[in-house]
């Protein structure tokens, strides 16, 4: 799936855009589908907390800004389930992880009109911890994004770093993870805008953030997340529950056990 140079790039920069890796009529259903999750199942709040918040927006702004959001599409949608387990995808997913590959978990981000939550520079692992960097994540682009929407914007190379220290309690009490705002900043990010239909894919240590959306429409991203199988999780996010194999076989080390049926 993946040329030679794209999985290069992938392993210098920690990030690759694939484009147009869901056809027209496969991004036209997912949108479609997108829109009766929002109205019948996704929440809007305030989004991430944290003092993060003051450096990136305006007082004005952070009291109006929202994110919609909701986990695990592909319980809900059909659309959505061949969407994460789309046979392209898990291809060029092989092709960076290795013959096995594990679905771990999808979720809905959805920047709403001109207020839409901006995100603070951070790494995915935080949120759902693994041993190491061998998880991928990526984004289904049903809108074509830019600057003025927030496009998703990477910190070349940081994923050679491996897993980094986050903020995650303040004097306040605990709060969403994220790296120092004195340390990471958006403005040594690389942009990588995308059209409805392509996917970016990125390593789960690699250092990433988005400006907040300005314009009047929303900004819809679905991130999909895949793992070596043997790449195991200690923490957060879906912790405990087994995933869809996409690609090869879940290999038994000693010591495990069936997975869990209930």
């Amino acid at each position: 799936m993946l040329t030679q140079q794209q999985i290069n790039f992938y392993h210098e920069h920690g990030y690759l855009r694939i484009p147009q890796l869901f056809t027209p009529e496969e991004t036209q259903e997912l949108s479609d589908e997108m829109d009766r999750l929002v109205e019948d199942w996704a929440f809007t709040s305030p989004g991430w907390s944290g003092p993060w918040r003051q450096a990136y927006m305006d007082p004005k702004t952070e009291k109006k800004s929202k994110l919609t959001a909701m986990h695990d599409l592909h319980l809900y949608s059909v659309a959505w389930m061949r969407a994460a387990t789309n046979a392209r995808l898990a291809e060029a997913l092989s092709d960076l992880l290795g013959k096995n590959v594990e679905l771990h978990h999808t979720t809905m981000h959805i920047k709403p009109p001109q207020t839409g939550h901006p995100f603070p520079m951070h790494q995915d692992n935080p949120f759902y911890g693994h041993q190491d960097g061998r998880f991928i994540d990526v984004l289904v682009h049903l809108d074509d994004t830019c600057h003025e929407n927030g496009e998703i914007r990477f910190l070349d190379g940081s994923h050679k770093n491996g897993h980094l220290e986050h903020i995650t309690q303040t004097e306040d009490g605990p709060c969403t993870p994220h790296l120092p705002t004195d340390q990471y900043h958006l403005e040594d990010t690389v942009p990588v805008p995308a059209t409805a239909g392509d996917v970016v894919l990125f390593c789960i240590d690699t250092v990433h953030g988005s400006y907040i959306n300005q314009t009047k429409k929303p900004r819809r991203l679905v991130r999909m997340g895949y793992r070596d199988p043997q790449n195991r999780q200690e923490y957060g996010q879906s912790l405990g529950r087994p995933g869809l194999m996409i690609s090869g076989y879940r290999e038994r080390k000693e010591g495990d056990e069936l997975l869990p049926n209930r």
